[in-house]
């Protein structure tokens, strides 16, 4: 673990926001992401594609600057710790790629409207992480003591996890959309793809923006989780947004890609879990048991590639 070091100038933090912004614009209004679009597994497999090969792209680039400006040894660590917190949050967005698509099948949200749904999902997201991680790398560096805590957080987050792997939350009944539906008015049935109605002079939420609270509600209870994470690979703001933000702005398009997939990947929760597991004792084992960055990377992508391909086998096995 490193200290709290920004190696980001003022431009590095600004030309990586106005990127963000730009991306952002161009999904909502050259590639249509506010309109209704029922997205192809093709389409999908493209974005996420091309997501993964900007992070990949930026992480060289990354490392390019900082080998000439702070030296190689530097650069390499930086770079290592971009990756294995962009993996670590990368395969923590799976499981909210389960709970997404069970809220939409619960309230039978027509697939040309999810997309909708889901791009002003990862706006919200976008705020509530930036918000969070500025906060977080704050009291990392008031509070050192806090990663222990963060640690047993994450220990017990997993070993939840484990015990409750198959169990389906009752996404109708959630307490939040409960309080919702009292504090809001709400206007019961199809409505397209429209948020808020009006009738008799009077405007209404609809069903779909009920949704869109229950995604930005379950994005904040997973944020909870994964941002802690990436705190016991680095404490650099620069690096915990950076690969936050590249995570998030691939969800939708990975949502897509495993929506009619998931079920063939009903081991991954275990695998989930158990990187939780192994990070909280990363964390609370600090003091006697430094384990560097690369051991971290190779670890947690063995747990999910050893789920994923557990998962492929045993699908393909019962059929």
């Amino acid at each position: 673990m490193t200290g709290l070091e920004n190696i980001a100038t003022a431009p590095m933090w600004a030309g990586f926001v106005a990127f963000v912004l730009v991306m952002l614009a161009l999904d909502l209004w050259v590639f249509g992401g506010n309109k209704a679009h029922k997205v192809s597994v093709k389409e999908a497999g493209a974005w996420s594609l091309g997501w993964f090969s900007l992070a990949l792209l930026f992480n060289a680039g990354l490392w390019y600057y900082l080998k000439g400006t702070v030296g190689p040894e530097i650069a390499e660590q930086k770079s290592l710790e971009f990756l294995s917190g962009y993996l670590i949050e990368k395969a923590l967005s799976v499981d909210n790629v389960f709970i997404f698509l069970l809220i939409f099948t619960a309230f039978g949200v027509k697939p040309e409207y999810q997309r909708r749904v889901l791009i002003y999902g990862v706006l919200g997201a976008i705020v509530m992480r930036a918000v969070m991680i500025l906060a977080g790398a704050w009291v990392v560096n008031e509070f050192k003591w806090i990663l222990y805590l963060f640690g047993a957080f994450l220990l017990f987050t997993g070993l939840k996890m484990l015990k409750a792997v198959d169990d389906e939350p009752d996404v109708k009944n959630n307490p939040v959309l409960k309080w919702a539906r009292k504090v809001l008015p709400v206007s019961e049935g199809d409505h397209g793809e429209k948020f808020i109605v009006s009738k008799d002079g009077k405007r209404y939420v609809t069903t779909l923006f009920l949704v869109l609270i229950l995604i930005e509600v379950t994005d904040l209870i997973f944020a909870v989780d994964s941002i802690p994470a990436i705190f016991a690979i680095t404490s650099d703001p620069f690096i915990v947004f950076t690969s936050n933000m590249f995570a998030i702005l691939g969800l939708r398009a990975l949502y897509f890609l495993l929506a009619d997939v998931a079920d063939r990947f009903h081991l991954l929760k275990y695998g989930l879990a158990l990187v939780l597991c192994f990070i909280g004792l990363k964390m609370l084992l600090l003091p006697w048991i430094h384990i560097p960055v690369h051991i971290s990377l190779s670890v947690v992508a063995s747990l999910i590639a050893g789920s994923v391909i557990a998962s492929l086998y045993a699908t393909r096995k019962k059929n």
